[in-house]
């Protein structure tokens, strides 16, 4: 891969990663006080995106959605159909589309 196309995939993690854990924190100090909340929605959103590393840190070092049954299925499906679409992008198959497309 290309190191500057490497660089800006790498970058783009990174700004999504702080994009969703800034949305988690947001959201855990919302939680007590009743204030307007961000979505479980728009959390798992950002998390597909490539967002997913951001939030995972956010959930375990401000224990925030980690006992939400529910959030945590739907957040780990999300993480998996990410990794699958990059993991095809990346095949192949993928590479063949990207090609066509830019």
């Amino acid at each position: 891969m290309d190191s500057k196309i490497l660089l800006q995939v790498l970058g783009s993690y990174f700004a999504l990663s702080l994009l969703s854990f800034a949305a988690y924190a947001i959201d855990k100090s919302a939680a007590p006080k009743g204030t307007w909340r961000i979505s479980e929605n728009n959390l798992h959103v950002l998390d597909f995106l490539g967002g997913w590393p951001g939030g995972f840190i956010a959930q375990r070092l401000l224990r925030h959605k980690t006992s939400k049954a529910s959030f945590q299925r739907i957040y780990w499906v999300t993480v998996v159909l990410h990794c699958a679409l990059v993991g095809w992008l990346l095949s192949p198959y993928g590479s063949d589309v990207l090609r066509t497309l830019g």
